[in-house]
């Protein structure tokens, strides 16, 4: 008998990821739609257990902070994957290598001439007040011209049916265990979909951040690669030990490593062993107590000045996070334009910087209907969606940008598209955006299809897990038909031979 879980799946006045408003599957989520069709009843939420099971014993967490009930928490996952087709996803993967190759030309531009400023592409005060702007990097040069060499970036898809960016995440990124972990669990839910589609795979990204990380030193002919992890306490201490096993190389606190005649080294059982390249996973200012916070405990004290000597390599760069600055992200599009002479493939969604008068007057007289974000905050903390918030949330709101209008931007509610998504046995909309993960080694590469969150509280446009979102698998399928058209030398390393 079957479920008849998508005859009763109601699309309303959203654009559904997976149906038409005739629940007529997409491109591409035929075979699913029809699987999930065939099911008998409650067999489907069998599957979502026996996966939250599994997730359970793998012990896939993050923690959150600030919690009352308890920080660690399984990472909530929804069975019923998001399906990109790949002639779509190929534009959105040529899209995503314009703005990382633009992002990195800023970075290194504005860390040494400075032209985008001088030109009067990107104001300079915004540069001068930016929290993450490191003056300490000024005419540093990274190995092989690369600043960002991890890059997640949000994209959301609107009403309109068009995919936008939502915001740059250039620090630390974080979610690409989750990526792949759910990956394995979808593998063993749906065999036989797998084994019938061409499903574009995620598997083989550790293999190739490590290629990315040791290609930043050419020069040595076995580089010694480890993982820099705040602890066990930071909310992505689970994804840090994950690509450190995932990677083959050692997962380290600061603690672990000590610098001696100018170069890094990191306690084992026998005895000091050189490392060459660091994935870090803790921001800037708590890198090295020396240059940045002297009161960081976090940090490895003199591997700031190892770096910039060339002795040791980290990624990503420290003075990423000046284009991790959402201020900042409202321009990227004029980047694009400025560095390449090209239009942006994926736009921005249209921001209202607060530190402009005019625009500042617009977000505080329409705040019921925007979305008010800090500069450097993450995680959905800090903001205000206006439409969901109360009149007295709205006023606060409003001093908060009168007090430090450069710490604001404002953005018009987006109706998020959606996905179906399995709810008390029955499949509901839920609000989705997508977090791509893209590597800058030789060349610019960028995972297939990435990071899937849904915001799972009804009506909910938040899909942050700290937040109570969760996340699904992403599917790219289909074979391509539209060929990329990049020169084959566009987007390669700065620096590299090659």
């Amino acid at each position: 008998m079957s479920s008849q879980l998508i005859s009763s799946y109601a699309v309303e006045d959203f654009h559904d990821e997976m149906f038409s408003a005739d629940l007529s599957p997409r491109p591409g989520t035929e075979q699913l739609a029809d699987r999930i069709d065939r099911l008998e009843t409650g067999e489907l939420q069998r599957r979502q257990d026996a996966a939250e099971r599994a997730l359970l014993q793998l012990g896939i967490t993050f923690n959150v902070y600030g919690d009352n009930e308890g920080s660690e928490r399984i990472f909530p996952f929804d069975l019923i994957p998001r399906v990109i087709h790949a002639d779509e996803w190929a534009r959105i993967e040529r899209g995503l290598r314009q703005r990382i190759y633009a992002l990195n030309l800023f970075l290194e531009d504005i860390y040494h001439d400075q032209a985008i400023v001088k030109d009067g592409v990107v104001p300079e005060n915004l540069i001068q007040s930016c929290k993450c702007f490191r003056k300490e990097c000024v005419g540093m040069d990274p190995p092989q011209g690369v600043w960002c060499h991890v890059t997640g970036t949000d994209l959301v898809r609107d009403g309109d049916g068009c995919v936008y960016v939502l915001e740059d995440n250039l620090r630390c990124p974080s979610g690409v265990s989750y990526v792949l972990e759910n990956r394995q669990i979808m593998k063993q839910t749906f065999p036989q979909l797998f084994q019938r589609l061409q499903i574009e795979p995620v598997d083989n990204y550790p293999l190739h951040m490590l290629e990315m990380l040791q290609h930043l030193v050419p020069h040595v002919p076995t580089p010694t690669v480890a993982v820099l992890t705040p602890g066990v306490y930071n909310s992505a201490y689970f994804e840090h030990s994950f690509l450190a096993q995932q990677m083959g190389v050692e997962l380290v606190e600061g603690r672990d490593l000590v610098v001696s005649d100018g170069y890094v080294y990191m306690r084992t059982t026998t005895g000091f062993h050189r490392v060459d390249v660091i994935y870090r996973r803790l921001d800037d200012e708590f890198l090295d107590p020396t240059v940045f916070r002297k009161d960081s405990m976090l940090g490895v004290p003199g591997i700031f000045e190892a770096y910039t000597a060339g002795r040791v390599a980290l990624a990503n760069a420290p003075g990423t996070g000046v284009a991790d600055d959402k201020v900042i992200y409202a321009f990227v599009p004029d980047m694009i334009k400025y560095y390449l002479g090209e239009d942006a493939i994926i736009p921005n969604v249209p921001t209202y910087i607060c530190g402009d008068d005019k625009s500042r007057a617009h977000v505080l007289a329409n705040l019921d209907k925007m979305v008010v974000k800090p500069a450097n905050e993450s995680g959905g903390y800090g903001m205000l969606v206006g439409p969901k918030s109360t009149k007295a949330q709205c006023e606060e709101f409003a001093g908060l940008i009168q007090a430090n209008p450069r710490n604001y931007i404002a953005q018009p509610t987006l109706s998020l598209s959606r996905v179906p998504t399995l709810i008390d046995g029955q499949l509901e909309g839920r609000h989705v955006d997508l977090r791509p993960y893209i590597l800058y080694g030789q060349q610019i590469s960028v995972l297939p299809g990435g990071l899937t969150r849904v915001a799972l509280r009804k009506g909910s446009l938040v899909v942050n897990s700290s937040q109570g979102g969760g996340s699904k698998d992403t599917w790219v399928v289909g074979q391509r038909t539209t060929p990329p058209n990049d020169p084959p030398a566009v987007y390669e390393t700065l620096g590299s031979d090659a």
